[in-house]
C-alpha cells in the first residue's frame, strides 16, 4: 500500500488521508459514542467480512445508532479502499459514531451518524511475534460491563498494553475476580495439560470474536476437546500452551505469562496447527 498516498473514506467522500477531517463535535470524539470493526485482508480480499459486518450491525443496535447505509454498501466501499490503496495483506477499519451535535450527554433526536473507513498494511501471515510467541502480563479488567459491544472506548485496553510494554512484554490479558476475561485486543485460549482447548464462554463479559469462532470450528473439526469456560490466571500459567485470537493477529502464540514460561517457552504444536489451518482456510476463500 502506498502510505503517502493513502485514500480514506469519510461520510461519502474518498480522499487523501491528509485531507480527511471530522467535526470536533463528533460524539465519537467527545463521548466514545461509536462502534468499529476491523476486517483482515489477504491477497487483497476481505476475510470473514460478513461476520464482521453482522457484528457491526449488532453493536449499532445495542447502542441505538442507525446504520447509515446498507452492509453491502459498506463492503463495496471497503473493496474500493483496498483497490485504491493497492492493499495486499492488512486490515480495513470501519467506524460509525452516533453523529455530530453540541456537547451534551443527551443527543439531538435528528442526528446523522458519521462513518469513516481506512486501510492499514500489516504482515498477517508470518509476523515475527507469531514465530517467537508473545510474552503476556495480567492486568485488572477495569472496562465497562458491556464488553460484547465493540465500542471505541478503548482507554483501559490501551493503558494495559502500555503497562505491558513498560514491563518488557508484548501484551496484557485482563483479569476479573481471578479469572482471565480476554486479551487487551484479543480473545484468550489455553491448552490444558490433558490437551483440552479452553476459552471463556460468550457473555457480556467478552467480545464475541470472529476469529475466536473460526478457531473453535477448526478445533471441533480437528477433533480437539473444547471447553468454553472461565479459566484462572493460575490455570493459564500452568497450561501446556496458550494463544490469543484476533483479526490483526489471527492466532498468536503466548509463551510467557507473568514471567512464567508456558510449556517449553516456544509456540506449541496445537497452536501452530490451528494457526496454519486458519490461514489455509482463509486463503481458500480468496
Amino acid at each position: 500500500m502506498k502510505q503517502m498516498m493513502r485514500i480514506v473514506y469519510v461520510n461519502g467522500h474518498f480522499l487523501p488521508a491528509r485531507q480527511a477531517s471530522i467535526s470536533i463535535f463528533d460524539r465519537g470524539l467527545l463521548f466514545g459514542d461509536a462502534v468499529y470493526e476491523v476486517t483482515a485482508c489477504l491477497d487483497g480480499r476481505l476475510i470473514d467480512n460478513a461476520a464482521h459486518l453482522e457484528r457491526l450491525s449488532r453493536s449499532l443496535d445495542a447502542l441505538g445508532i442507525d446504520l447509515p447505509m446498507s452492509l453491502s454498501r459498506i463492503e463495496t466501499i471497503q473493496c474500493r479502499l483496498i483497490a485504491d490503496n493497492e492493499l495486499t495483506d492488512g486490515i480495513v477499519y470501519v467506524q460509525i459514531s452516533r453523529g455530530t451535535g453540541e456537547r451534551d450527554f443527551l443527543w439531538p433526536e435528528a442526528i446523522t451518524p458519521n462513518i469513516i473507513m481506512f486501510t492499514q498494511s500489516k504482515n498477517l501471515r508470518s509476523p515475527p511475534l507469531a514465530d517467537r510467541g508473545a510474552r503476556v502480563v495480567t492486568a485488572p479488567d477495569i472496562r465497562w460491563k458491556r464488553r460484547d459491544i465493540k465500542t471505541t472506548g478503548l482507554l483501559a485496553q490501551s493503558l494495559a498494553k502500555a503497562k505491558a510494554k513498560e514491563m518488557g512484554c508484548d501484551d496484557a490479558w485482563l483479569v476479573e475476580s481471578g479469572y482471565v476475561t480476554e486479551g487487551s485486543s484479543t480473545n484468550a485460549f489455553i491448552v490444558t495439560a490433558a490437551g483440552k482447548l479452553k476459552t471463556r464462554a460468550l457473555s457480556e463479559d467478552i467480545l464475541s470474536g470472529i476469529t475466536r469462532r473460526a478457531v473453535l470450528s477448526i478445533a471441533t473439526r480437528s477433533q480437539l476437546e473444547v471447553e468454553e469456560a472461565a479459566f484462572s490466571v493460575d490455570e493459564a500459567m500452568a497450561a501446556k500452551e496458550a494463544f490469543a485470537t484476533g483479526s490483526s493477529y489471527f492466532v498468536l502464540p503466548v509463551v510467557e505469562i507473568n514471567s512464567s514460561q508456558i510449556g517449553d517457552g516456544k509456540p506449541g504444536p496445537i497452536t501452530n496447527q490451528i494457526r496454519q489451518r486458519y490461514i489455509e482456510l482463509a486463503s481458500l476463500t480468496l
